[in-house]
């Protein structure tokens, strides 16, 4: 009896390996593999112009501290998320109460807000490229209508990453504000009432002792996520700008772009990509590990 269980116990074992083995060698080859061979080669001089290959060891980590180009890619995109992340995360939080207190035409509302994230970014960043035109623009026909000077928003140093900020807001803003409408929907109303006869019947005061603390897993969700879409700047600067004008919105992710497929310096690029991971798991654990303790102590 008992080596019959047993045996029973080893089949159904062996039958589980087999059901996982398909999800394993796919994680294994999308993800894994890919990741060490881009570790492997960021510690050789490999480019698409060669035949060969050496190990250079660490030489292409210590070649950055002294790039010009790796410190304004890392200070744009420091920059860029700096302007990004507040306007990514008070302003959908600020529309989902909004939204949430109207008892009429919310749901238009709701699809209003959404409809950017269900549009192509690549396709509406040729629109806004359009809209912010120096000369034909609409944006700088109101300017010059309202009697201000008109704005190069994608052709200056000085506002270009403000620009490409305000586009990555308006296609992230509807998704974030959905989140916090789904987080609002599951305070129970009780807390509210329980509130109100604690004496904290002023918005403030319920906002601070009761939505606040119960969106707490909402916000870290919506905080790490928008942190981490800040870092991953690519498409709209590869698509209006190319990193112009003079580098100003040459970041991270599009100077490794640059690195590897037009200046074919791959073992170079490998290098930058690990980095840039590096970072965003640094960024996201510690962020994650500090809300842990606030949101679920």
């Amino acid at each position: 009896m008992i080596d019959s269980a047993e045996r029973l116990e080893r089949r159904q074992r062996r039958l589980a390996l087999v059901l996982i083995a398909p999800a394993v060698l796919l994680i294994l080859m999308i993800y894994v593999i890919p990741m060490v061979l881009v570790l492997l080669a960021s510690f050789t001089d490999y480019s698409l112009v060669s035949n060969g290959y050496d190990w250079i060891g660490l030489d292409n980590y210590l070649r950055m501290l002294e790039d010009e180009q790796f410190g304004n890619a890392l200070r744009n995109t420091v920059v860029y998320a700096l302007v990004f992340l507040p306007g990514a995360f008070f302003i959908p939080l600020f529309l989902a109460i909004a939204i949430q207190s109207q008892k009429r035409f919310r749901s238009a509302f709701e699809i209003v807000y959404f409809m950017p994230v269900t549009s192509t970014l690549t396709a509406m960043a040729l629109v806004w490229s359009a809209l912010m035109d120096s000369r034909q623009g609409i944006l700088n026909n109101v300017l010059t209508a309202a009697g201000l000077p008109p704005i190069n928003f994608l052709g200056s140093p000085d506002v270009v990453l403000y620009s490409l900020a305000g586009i990555s807001l308006w296609s992230i803003i509807g998704f974030n504000m959905v989140l916090f409408l789904a987080g609002l929907t599951a305070i129970p109303s009780r807390l509210y009432d329980a509130a109100d006869i604690d004496g904290a019947s002023h918005p403030v005061d319920r906002f601070l002792s009761v939505t606040w603390p119960m969106l707490a897993p909402t916000s870290l969700f919506v905080a790490v996520t928008s942190s981490i879409t800040a870092f991953k700047l690519f498409d709209v600067v590869a698509i209006l700008t190319q990193g112009k004008p003079a580098h100003a919105s040459e970041v991270f992710l599009y100077l490794t772009f640059l690195e590897g497929f037009e200046y074919f310096n791959m073992g170079y690029s490998a290098a930058l990509s690990v980095v840039f991971l590096g970072v965003i798991f640094l960024f996201a654990l510690v962020q994650t590990l500090l809300a842990d303790r606030t949101v679920y102590r």
